[in-house]
């Protein structure tokens, strides 16, 4: 895939959790293609340190990499201070970090409950409000929160997943609503099936399954990490300046 450039990315600050692997792997080379300074964090520290080896080869500077636990509020907020200590204002975040594990409705217990919004909400929400002062003070910035197209389809394996993923829109557009006067913009991506390694070892380890699944797309090619990537990018740069408060699905167009 030709990746277009983006030149107000050089040198700016971007922040990305649940970095190591997957979509959020693709959003660490996206951003280090640009010229950016990517620092991310992420709980999987042997392909966290794997990713800033392969990236350095690529790109000749190593992204920043935090071990973190995201469900460990004080931790995440103390990772978000060391990156800023070491590279200065972020210019973007990208709130990556999931967990889709299926889930049976009668099944769930609170205990589950609580852990599956926390590794879905409540760290965006958190690392949000740590990235808004250090914005406002370079005079704008933007939020990039990854929803799913699971809340809007209904599925049902994801009953509260997809609770999440819905409530990152709302807050979303809560959250445009009152940074934007300090020009920091805040939008959503909402995926379509990404099979990324751990989605097919997981989920999809049946090549035909997925082959079926994408003839409900409209395009029937497949929707890649590099696909959400480029959408990201494009709404990191200031080519996309006059757009927030919007959620952007990017799934082939899945019925």
């Amino acid at each position: 895939m030709t990746q277009t450039s983006y030149a107000d990315l050089a040198d700016r600050v971007v922040l990305i959790t649940g970095g190591a692997s997957g979509i959020g792997a693709a959003f660490v080379r996206a951003f280090a293609a640009q010229g950016a300074r990517v620092a991310f964090l992420d709980i999987d520290e042997a392909a966290g340190t794997a990713l800033v080896a392969e990236v350095a080869a690529a790109s000749g500077t190593a992204p920043l990499f935090v071990p973190c636990d995201l469900l460990d509020i004080d931790a995440l907020r103390a990772a978000m201070t060391q990156v800023h200590r070491t590279l200065g204002d972020a210019a973007v975040l990208v709130n990556n970090a999931a967990n889709d594990q299926r889930q049976v409705l009668a099944e769930v217990t609170p205990a589950e409950f609580d852990w599956t919004i926390g590794v879905n909400l409540k760290h965006v929400f958190f690392a949000a409000q740590a990235v808004v002062p250090q914005m406002r003070a370079r005079g704008g910035g933007s939020i990039i929160n990854m929803s799913s197209i699971a809340w809007m389809r209904g599925a049902p394996a994801l009953p509260v997943y997809a609770a999440a993923k819905a409530a990152i829109v709302g807050f979303t557009n809560s959250l445009a609503r009152s940074v934007g006067p300090d020009r920091i913009r805040v939008n959503a991506i909402a995926p379509g099936m990404v099979i990324t390694e751990r989605q097919r070892r997981l989920w999809y380890p049946n090549e035909q399954t997925i082959a079926e699944l994408r003839t409900r797309q409209a395009v029937p090619d497949a929707v890649t990490p590099e696909d959400i990537a480029s959408m990201a990018l494009f709404l990191a740069s200031d080519e996309s300046q006059r757009i927030t408060s919007q959620c952007f699905r990017v799934d082939g167009g899945l019925a």
